[in-house]
């Protein structure tokens, strides 16, 4: 049974309408807008002149063709005149959504020669003779930098460098907004793993962390492991660990409410590109004994036909999950599991299979828009029911995570994001759900909890000081020798 997508703020319109003041025009024009399924969200009247009324209505719709039915239905109402017709989220992303801003005023010859020449020499020199002062004076401390290819932008693909913008600069948003974390989006025009780390590497000076972004699968794998070798500041892939770390928050709520230990748990994963992989992994972390993956062509396991060219990827992945070689597709592999993590595309399993499950069924479907099987399908199946959507209690998203593990791991001055870090952080999350709160709707905290990144920093603080990555023992501050007085 499809399932009609609701009403959404990403598909929401401005209708500049001329209204004819006489009675009963506004409740016909906005009877009409909400007869098509539009949501109106607000109405603000703007202008007025010669018995008409300008109005502002903002609408929410399902789609773009959506949009199409609305505006017909509204021009066909009698003494009503649609002037413009503005996409509010296009509207939001006009010249971009950040920008930069100077912490102290230039208004003065002595604000110059501090800020500028020739006071910055001093400063400069100083960073020249020990460079981890760099941390105290410069920028570093407190940026990071939001590297992408554009070759694996949310579910739309490889849509290049420029295409990705959009999503670096609101990435960069969100670490402002929950961590106060300075990030800049650094879209690159190369697909090649070593132009990819070489620029990285010698960008690095400038940051103290590196969040990596929308890096096709398995390029990404081989990228992140270079650069965590090669460089002195935290590399993170967001795609792949702060998914993890978000699903693991979620599931150590769920395996409460429930009353069975992750250890006891069969997990089917569904999608097995880098969010798949990185979370397998987590969930082994957190002990978890039992997975089976699934990519394209079915379970993935050891005596599977295509063993020899499935690469050496999922070769590995084979070797340590499915222990008991379950075929076939998602369907059948469902039988007998505790939980089912979706990470790949819109309808990839039937609900009615998840009846299939062990009682107390778990399913977080995170495919973005549309999940893997849609909540109101999967009700009568499942008890806990996760998605990334926003519209849906349970929101899987990755906000929970990377700005506080960033804020923390660079208020540590750690050297790296360890496993054991991004286990604190999922811990952090999971606690911002007092245990006498945990329910079916709230196993994983809003994504505007503004405790979320300050539980994740600390907690991520806490362990890298704890596991020796933190490094400390210099603060970069200047001592000033001055002249003995008498």
């Amino acid at each position: 049974m499809a399932v009609t997508p609701t009403p959404s703020a990403s598909f929401s319109i401005t209708l500049r309408v001329a209204i004819d003041n006489r009675e009963g025009t506004l409740p016909r024009v906005t009877g009409a807008i909400s007869e098509s399924g539009g949501d109106i969200t607000g109405v603000d009247v703007v202008d007025s002149y010669d018995g008409m009324t300008v109005r502002e209505i903002n609408v929410s719709a399902r789609n773009q063709d959506h949009y199409k039915s609305i505006i017909n239905a509204l021009v066909k109402v009698p003494g009503a005149k649609l002037l413009e017709t503005t996409d509010r989220t296009f509207d939001m992303h006009q010249r971009g959504k950040i920008e930069q801003h100077n912490k102290h005023p230039l208004k003065t010859r002595d604000d110059l020669s501090m800020a500028y020449t020739p006071g910055v020499a001093r400063v400069c020199m100083a960073i020249h003779e020990n460079v981890e002062k760099a941390y105290k004076y410069t920028i570093k401390a407190n940026t990071v930098a939001v590297v992408s290819d554009g070759t694996a932008v949310l579910g739309l693909g490889d849509i290049g460098p420029e295409a990705a913008m959009p999503v670096m600069e609101g990435k960069a948003m969100l670490f402002k907004e929950f961590a106060g974390v300075d990030a800049f989006p650094i879209c690159l025009n190369t697909k090649d793993p070593d132009e990819i780390v070489r620029t990285v590497e010698l960008l690095a000076p400038t940051f103290g962390g590196i969040n990596l972004e929308a890096i096709s699968s398995p390029r990404c794998f081989e990228i992140e492991r270079r650069l965590k070798e090669s460089l002195d500041i935290p590399v993170f892939h967001d795609d792949q660990h702060g998914t993890a770390v978000v699903v693991i928050a979620a599931l150590l709520n769920a395996s409460k409410l429930i009353g069975k230990p992750i250890s006891e748990m069969r997990v089917l994963v569904l999608g097995l590109g880098a969010a798949g992989i990185a979370v397998t992994e987590m969930l082994e972390l957190a002990g978890v004994k039992d997975v089976i993956g699934c990519d394209r062509k079915g379970a993935l396991h050891t005596e599977r036909e295509d063993w020899e060219t499935m690469g050496p990827v999922k070769q590995r992945y084979a070797e340590h999950t499915n222990k008991d070689k379950v075929g076939g597709g998602p369907n059948d592999a469902i039988e007998g599991c505790d939980l089912l993590i979706g990470l790949s595309g819109p309808g990839v399993i039937e609900a009615q299979s998840l009846a299939k499950m062990n009682d107390d069924a778990i399913v977080f479907a995170m495919a973005n828009p549309t999940p893997e099987v849609m909540p109101e399908e999967a009700a009568p199946y499942v008890r806990i029911m996760a998605t990334g959507r926003s519209d849906y209690p349970n929101q899987i998203n990755n906000v929970l995570c990377f700005p506080g593990i960033f804020r923390g791991a660079m208020d540590a001055r750690a050297t790296a994001i360890t496993d054991e870090m991004k286990m604190a952080a999922a811990e952090g999350i999971a606690a911002c759900v007092p245990e006498g709160e945990i329910s079916e709707d709230y196993i994983i905290p809003s994504v505007f909890n503004r405790e979320v990144a300050k539980e994740v920093a600390k907690a991520v603080e806490i362990e890298a000081e704890r596991s020796g990555v933190a490094k400390l023992e210099d603060d970069g501050a200047t001592t000033i020798d001055l002249p003995a007085v008498g």
